[in-house]
């Protein structure tokens, strides 16, 4: 018996006369009609994703000039999807400083939003939002990865209850290549489509796809990546920036994907820290010195002059150790992200290496675990 198979686009095409091409999936406008959708737009740095939330917005005003027939497909109850809102954090206003204040930036432009955006706190002030705004239909919330664990039970309740639609042009992954935090592995959870993008990766010798975000700092023209224990949110501008305090963002592939002191961190700092909580703190608050002071003597500098002898880039791996603030980041990241340092300690450490409070207090308190530092005052 003969055997039919499904024809492909290639047997179609050649069976026209047509030469063999390679037919691609439509470009199409947004779909507004299917209610209660939680659309993930995920990628690195520089991969469009707040760019395609602007080619929502536009597809949005082209929609709402079609007739009421239009709207009875795109509307579930008084909330009418077409209608968009721009969310942005509130810790994010650093970044567009040169936009109108009602702008969705972006790094090939922005498009005004006009009433229709709000910056917020958590996801409190984003139920208030929701209140003020009944016929509102889509949100873009962007960087939605900055926002506490809440707010994904507040989206899902919203789109299966209102019809609401959800569109997060967000970082799944942060600069280490790990799930950014709770929030964005909820995201995941919830979430009923996914929309990745790439980029090119922007080392100067490649044309790779680029699925990671880069971090590092420019210190005296040179390249130095983030080490792995870099503060995970660092508030700063899209703008290139020098020195210690801001670092920078690039689009990398695996290759030109530089991330030293992983193996230092879990080696090394933390079972320091582990020690310190039993009651020997000696060993972290040496190397906390050693990393403020001389930087040489550390485990850190042993280790990725071992690990990284030899490599071709060995000289960018060891420019990680160029920028300032290196032992507060260790101790930032022992207390506010392992827990494995407990307040008082921070503060101890603090006021008896004379490290920066103020860079450290900043830091911090973007990251959510305010503190003040003076404390050390009173021992």
């Amino acid at each position: 018996m003969a055997s039919f198979d499904q024809p492909s686009n290639e047997d179609f095409l050649k069976s026209l006369g047509f030469p063999t091409l390679e037919v691609h999936q439509t470009f199409s406008h947004f779909d507004f009609t299917r209610p209660g959708r939680r659309v993930l737009l995920i990628g690195p740095m520089g991969s469009g994703k707040t760019e395609f939330a602007a080619k929502v917005w536009r597809d949005a005003n082209i929609a709402k000039k079609k007739s009421n027939l239009v709207k009875a497909n795109t509307s579930t109850g008084e909330v009418d999807r077409r209608n968009v809102f721009f969310i942005r954090s509130q810790i994010d206003g650093a970044r567009f400083t040169d936009y109108p204040e009602d702008a969705m930036a972006y790094r090939s432009g922005y498009i005004q939003c006009g009433s229709n955006i709000a910056r917020i706190r958590d996801s409190f002030d984003f139920e208030k939002v929701l209140e003020d705004n009944p016929t509102v239909g889509t949100y873009i919330i962007d960087e939605a990865s900055f926002f506490d664990e809440r707010l994904a039970y507040v989206v899902r309740n919203a789109s299966l209850q209102k019809g609401i639609m959800f569109i997060f042009p967000t970082l799944i992954l942060n600069f280490r290549r790990d799930i950014f935090n709770s929030t964005a592995r909820l995201m995941l959870e919830i979430a009923t489509d996914v929309i990745p993008l790439t980029a090119y990766c922007e080392h100067d010798d490649c044309l790779r796809d680029a699925f990671y975000t880069y971090r590092y700092y420019s210190v005296d023209g040179l390249e130095c990546p983030a080490l792995y224990f870099d503060p995970l949110i660092v508030v700063g501008g899209d703008s290139t920036k020098t020195g210690s305090e801001n670092p920078n963002y690039a689009s990398r592939c695996d290759e030109h994907h530089f991330l030293p002191g992983k193996e230092y961190t879990f080696f090394s700092l933390k079972p320091m820290a582990e020690d310190a909580n039993k009651g020997n703190i000696k060993a972290l608050r040496t190397e906390i010195d050693n990393l403020k002071y001389h930087m040489k003597r550390s485990q850190l500098y042993k280790n990725l002059a071992a690990r990284y002898k030899g490599d071709p880039n060995e000289e960018v791996y060891m420019n990680s150790l160029r920028p300032d603030y290196i032992a507060e980041k260790a101790l930032m990241y022992l207390f506010n992200e392992q827990n494995l340092v407990s307040e008082d300690m921070l503060v101890r450490i603090v006021n008896e290496l004379d490290l920066n409070r103020e860079y450290m207090e900043r830091v911090l308190t973007d990251n959510r675990r305010p503190v003040s530092l003076d404390q050390g005052l009173l021992f």
